[in-house]
């Protein structure tokens, strides 16, 4: 069982990406939205950042590569592609602050100091480096905090297993004592969160447990309301499904229900709120969510863009925004993460199609 798993995890991770001239022809935005290339050849991109000059930085996980991407004439379109680090340890995750480029590594947080401007000759000095080792979920996430601290979470490494307070947590870390504390538990993988502009509450993707079945257990959406809190794993999945191995003698009620339980196996990766004044206004302050997509199910689901209407804290409406990435059966592409432009449209990277899309609405 043990090589089956291993052997279906690492065709999860496999891919034979489309051309990215003929993947624009698969998608389908909502009415009024307009989908175009922003970047191609990005190998595996995942999470990406903009600076204050408006230069795109995308990380990367197989690739072990850090990417910056210059459009210099503000066309909406790169121009420029620099890969600023090779060969590091799965940096998928990364963000700005003060000019200085954070990058997650599995087992470590490095720095590129004012980034923007040693674009030719880049360094980085290793900023953490108390991280657990383990690769299976622990590729990462990065977002500031509106206090300053660098959150970072760390998933186990495992599909399902016992507790360990190293694992399976969402970390805020002060990046001037480097003191860590532990904001939310019992989180299996997460790999995308954002905090609501107005609330400041910190929302985070989940990714259930696999093995169960093509329809248990639920992806989630959750909010953190305070500190420590409980979000079942291992024992309660999506707040109402008690795991078989290790929910015995575990009560429901103890742990965090799901602010919105998703599909099975959607794999809801980055998540992202609205703050740009593009988009129509039913659109502001609302989390766009990408759903990289199954691999542990008969008949693939995910693969979209999706927006959740938040109201009063609470998901009121889930909506299709972009699909096509997967049709019958056949993978085009893989949503992963969001960054959104000055002008405010929205770029969506995808590390499957190894491209970063564009996502702009025009007013009829």
């Amino acid at each position: 069982m043990k090589r089956l798993f291993s052997t279906l995890l690492l065709l999860c991770f496999m891919s034979s990406p489309v051309m990215a001239k003929n993947i624009l022809d698969k998608l389908t935005a909502a009415p009024g939205f307009e989908i175009s290339l922003f970047a191609d050849d990005v190998e595996n991109a995942r999470q990406i950042a903009v600076s204050s000059r408006g230069i795109v930085y995308a990380g990367s996980r197989n690739a072990g590569n850090v990417y910056a991407l210059i459009d210099h004439n503000s066309d909406g379109v790169a121009d420029k592609k620099i890969v600023i680090a090779k060969g590091l340890n799965m940096p998928s995750g990364l963000a700005i602050k003060d000019g200085d480029l954070y990058v997650g590594e599995v087992h470590r947080i490095i720095r590129f100091k004012n980034i923007d401007k040693h674009l030719k000759n880049p360094e980085y000095e290793v900023f953490y480096s108390d991280l657990p080792s383990e690769r299976h979920h622990g590729w990462k996430f990065l977002r500031f905090a509106p206090n300053g601290e660098l959150i970072i979470p760390v998933g186990v490494p495992c599909n399902i297993c016992e507790e360990d307070p190293r694992f399976g947590r969402i970390f805020s870390l002060n990046t001037d004592t480097k003191e860590i504390t532990t904001l939310a538990k019992g989180v299996r993988n997460t790999v995308g969160f954002d905090f609501h502009p107005s609330t400041q509450m910190l929302w985070f993707s989940d990714n259930g447990r696999d093995m169960m079945g093509d329809d248990i257990p639920p992806d989630e959406l959750n909010r953190i309301t305070k500190e420590e809190e409980h979000f079942g794993f291992p024992y309660v999945h999506g707040g109402v499904i008690v795991d078989p191995e290790f929910g015995e003698g575990k009560n429901i009620a103890d742990y965090t229900q799901p602010a919105l339980a998703l599909g099975a196996h959607v794999a809801p990766l980055g998540i992202h709120f609205y703050t740009g004044k593009q988009f129509p206004d039913s659109y502001k302050q609302q989390l766009f969510v990408a759903e990289h997509g199954s691999w542990n199910r008969s008949k693939k689901v995910g693969y979209k863009v999706a927006v959740a209407t938040i109201e009063n804290a609470k998901v009121t409406k889930y909506t299709p925004l972009i699909t096509g990435f997967m049709q019958d059966e056949t993978t085009f592409g893989r949503p992963v993460a969001f960054a959104q432009l000055n002008d405010g449209s929205l770029l969506v990277s995808d590390d499957y199609a190894n491209v970063i899309y564009r996502v702009s609405y025009k007013k009829n």
